[in-house]
């Protein structure tokens, strides 16, 4: 007995009468993954199988699009299957019938036109398109490679955390920028008075009382920029 896609049935020159292929499609068009049951001359049985659209599919794909993010579909299901999951979920940018090897093809025809892309994949096929990728994003319960090969692995199969991890990811960059910013602006000023160089101007000279407190003001309002992360609303 064999077992897989159309294109195992067709590979083998068996033949699907009309009935069961109107059967193929429908469940084709309903979403469904239709898996062939062959022996060596003839269709024994087709088995239609469905993965539930998870409740915040939708929402997740609208949060991402607010966030001028461009969403693209990549799944080793056929075309019609593609097209029924893409619709349901607000995608219009999306392939059907992917290999593995396609879907890193595709990230690398991506980064090629100068964009920066995100890889989300919870299996063993998306591991080589998750290497390639800029970030790359596993879901929890994926398989091992995956989590392996991501930069970031969420704590939850639920779509609707990956927009909010790019909210993080974006103000925590933002406050490094701070951080630095005032590091550099204040050592850039307090040096100089610390070391005296006001002195022959006008004779002033800091403390250093004065100076070590300031100093360490400086740490404590970096850690307090940082601590801010913990107020934002994702």
């Amino acid at each position: 007995m064999f077992i897989g896609n159309r294109a195992l049935v067709e590979g083998q020159g068996i033949a699907i009468d009309k009935s069961l292929n109107d059967t193929i499609e429908l469940w084709q068009n309903e979403a469904q993954t239709v898996v062939f049951f062959t022996n060596e001359t003839e269709l024994i049985a087709i088995l239609g199988i469905a993965d539930e659209i998870k409740e915040n599919s939708v929402q997740a794909i609208k949060d991402l699009k607010a966030l001028d993010v461009d969403v693209y579909m990549l799944t080793g299901d056929n075309q019609n299957t593609a097209t029924a999951v893409a619709k349901q979920v607000g995608i219009s940018e999306y392939k059907g019938g992917v290999m593995p090897s396609d879907k890193s093809d595709f990230v690398k025809q991506l980064q090629s036109e100068g964009r920066v892309v995100a890889m989300v994949g919870d299996g063993i096929n998306d591991s080589e398109a998750l290497a390639q990728a800029d970030v790359s994003i596993a879901m929890a319960h994926g398989s091992d490679i995956a989590m392996d090969v991501a930069k970031i692995t969420l704590t939850t199969s639920d779509l609707a955390t990956i927009p909010k991890a790019l909210k993080l990811s974006s103000k925590t960059v933002k406050g490094i920028r701070q951080n630095l910013f005032w590091a550099f602006f204040y050592n850039v000023i307090s040096i100089p008075i610390a070391a005296g160089v006001l002195y022959s101007v006008n004779g002033f000279l800091l403390d250093p009382m004065i100076a070590g407190a300031a100093m360490a003001f400086s740490s404590v309002s970096v850690v307090l920029n940082s601590l801010r992360l913990k107020s934002i609303k994702l």
